[in-house]
């Protein structure tokens, strides 16, 4: 049986983050991830960094972090991230009061900028103005998520760090205390196991007994190859429905639907938007489902007509673009913005997953992980 310091699971961006900033205090870890060719939330998402987006003190300081983090990744990590700054335009439907959806955004501690139509258009051509009655503003970050993820792997793998494509299939532990972890092919010994593994977090936890507030939506969204269209700017919805059914998913009526996991479909949103990668490719649209099951099967005719279309009347020029719809599931916690920190049930758990803003809570705080790791454990939150 090998021996690591700490052993992650799950290499999507949680996973490459924190294992390259343990890798950097000396420690000797194992990155573990079923599939080389990852289809994670990490590969199917838009790379946003919301940094504007903090609502308290400590929020807003990760913000201001992560800020700080981003522009210097690329040269710190010796690849680059693709990291730019650019407008976010939030797109407010023709029904709705811009000023009412405005009111919503002034609990952030950066203030968004009301748009007119007119105005809106001036600023990215390839929107509707008739489809919307303004638009909100925002300074945003942005990354490419998937060369960014390999940024963090390669840094890593130059510490020391191995990583190896494996299934766990088990947690091992004796005496209340983890001792390592099973997977389809070895076993590894380590006194640590942290679990970034997105959607599927809790189904590892639920073999251990561990139920967190921590859940998954199955996401579906549309790919381009490059194209010869300029998106100037990030275009999202301003009313972002798909927090509502997260928020719900928390709801007691509702929590006992995830221990019969099944293919259902609970809750379902469609929200139009589109990023322009800087080689000119797309990502489109994204619909999340709640169904409790992770192996649920989607419809992909119906869902890629769908994101098309809604697409469409917003970005009309983006509707008949080619590509293809992608599938993955996405981890969230309905009552905070993550799960960072520790299982006391269990000695040498740790959690850190279930990131509503990935891209902008995530590597901050693999930093001061890895710093409670070395300095001083009874910092770390406990989850449970």
């Amino acid at each position: 049986m090998k021996n690591f310091d700490w052993i992650v699971i799950g290499a999507g961006i949680t996973g490459s983050a924190l294992s390259y900033e343990l890798a950097k205090q000396g420690l000797k870890i194992l990155l573990l991830e079923k599939d080389s060719n990852y289809a994670n939330a990490t590969r199917y998402s838009y790379g946003g960094i919301a940094y504007w987006s903090g609502v308290d003190d400590f929020s807003i300081q990760l913000c201001q972090e992560s800020r700080e983090i981003y522009h210097q990744l690329s040269e710190e990590l010796g690849q680059s991230t693709e990291f730019r700054e650019l407008d976010l335009m939030l797109t407010i439907p023709i029904e709705k009061n811009p000023q009412a959806i405005t009111n919503n955004y002034q609990k952030f501690f950066v203030k968004p900028q009301l748009l007119s139509p007119q105005e809106s258009t001036e600023i990215e051509p390839l929107l509707n103005p008739s489809a919307i009655s303004g638009c909100l503003k925002l300074p945003h970050g942005h990354i490419h998520p998937k060369k960014t993820n390999d940024a963090y792997q390669q840094a890593f793998l130059r510490l020391g760090g191995t990583i190896n494509y494996e299934e766990v299939t088990q947690i091992l532990s004796e005496n209340e205390t983890l001792t390592g972890v099973q997977t389809n092919q070895e076993k590894y010994n380590s006194k640590n196991v942290v679990i970034c593994a997105g959607g599927l977090s809790r189904s590892l936890l639920k073999t251990l007994g561990i139920t967190l507030n921590i859940y998954f939506t199955h996401s579906q969204l549309i790919l381009t190859p490059t194209v010869d269209i300029n998106l100037k700017t990030l275009v999202m919805p301003a009313i972002l429905n798909r927090l509502d059914i997260e928020e719900k998913s928390g709801d007691s009526g509702l929590k006992s639907l995830w221990n019969h996991p099944d293919d259902e479909i609970i809750s379902d949103v469609m929200e139009p938007g589109a990023i322009q990668f800087l080689d000119g490719s797309f990502c489109l649209g994204q619909i999340s489902q709640i169904r409790t099951n992770p192996q649920a099967k989607i419809d992909s005719d119906s869902a890629e007509k769908t994101i098309r279309k809604e697409v469409g009347k917003i970005l009309p020029e983006l509707q008949d673009l080619p590509g293809k719809l992608h599938h993955c599931l996405v981890a969230f916690c309905p009552d905070s913005n993550f799960l960072v920190g520790k299982i006391d049930s269990l000695r040498g758990l740790y959690v850190f997953s279930g990131f509503t803003s990935t891209f902008v809570f995530a590597p901050p705080l693999a930093k001061r992980f890895a710093s409670w790791v070395v300095e001083d454990d009874e910092k770390m939150p406990s989850l449970l």
